[in-house]
């Protein structure tokens, strides 16, 4: 059965010495495409050209919150550029946890991002993190956006407006952690449509492999788990998160 890693960054340089081994190793255990979003610049222009390598990275572009700071107007006119062979917008977002950047700032970067997604009829692969609220208003003043918040860490009653919304949730290696009580809670309660499964690779390592490079392989072991939280079989969990992603990336 084909897996489809939703989110993962096989552009980051930790992929450099052995990029072509870690998609051989993530192909013999089914996984056989990978969404791959940008998160600056540079990595638009160096996914763009992996791609072209590597026809199983399926290119995202976007501006993360994380680097407002090396942000410019004109990379607007790159993505302009770039998204016309995209399956996505993003990685964009708000993050007022981990960003240093103020919430007007990220905003400024953040909602001409989800504008491109309405003209271009793309979906948005979206980072949240102690903002989901706050994404959640900007969502609602577009109507027909739609994509995917990814790594999921918001509540159960954010999680159904979300869905509601049109927009699936991304689950990867943080589900395996065995005192990630709330998040197991949350993965058993929302709809199956709503689940799409990802490795955030090289970071977001599962429990099991702590202490290592995260790969797209490991995805298997994400499936698994939240095949057990919600008590059925991995390869059905697996066909359902497929068709979520097929539909939403429309491959």
């Amino acid at each position: 059965m084909e897996l489809i890693d939703s989110h993962c960054h096989l552009d980051d340089g930790r992929f450099d010495p052995d990029r072509a081994d870690v998609i051989k190793r993530a192909a013999e255990a089914g996984i056989q495409r990978f969404i791959v979003p940008a998160i600056h610049d540079d990595s638009c222009l160096a996914i763009n050209s992996l791609s072209k390598q590597y026809p199983e990275m399926l290119p995202a572009y976007g501006l993360h919150p994380w680097f407002c700071d090396r942000h410019r107007n004109s990379d607007f006119a790159l993505l302009a550029e770039l998204l016309g062979s995209a399956v996505a917008v993003g990685e964009c977002g708000l993050d007022f946890g981990l960003s240093k950047t103020d919430a007007q700032t990220q905003l400024h970067w953040l909602r001409p991002q989800l504008q491109l997604a309405i003209d271009l009829k793309l979906p948005v692969i979206l980072h949240s993190y102690k903002a989901t609220d706050i994404l959640i208003a900007e969502i609602r003043k577009k109507p027909g956006l739609r994509g995917v918040l990814h790594s999921y860490s918001g509540s159960l009653q954010q999680a159904g407006q979300l869905i509601d919304l049109g927009f699936a949730l991304g689950f990867g290696g943080a589900i395996t952690n065995p005192q990630s009580t709330r998040l197991h809670d949350l993965v058993r309660h929302i709809p199956l449509t709503g689940i799409l499964i990802e490795t955030d690779a090289p970071d977001q390592t599962p429990f099991s492999q702590r202490g290592k490079r995260n790969e797209p392989v490991f995805l298997i072991e994400i499936a698994a788990q939240i095949a057990r939280l919600r008590d059925m079989d991995r390869d059905a969990l697996t066909r359902s998160c497929n068709a979520n992603a097929k539909e939403l990336f429309s491959l």
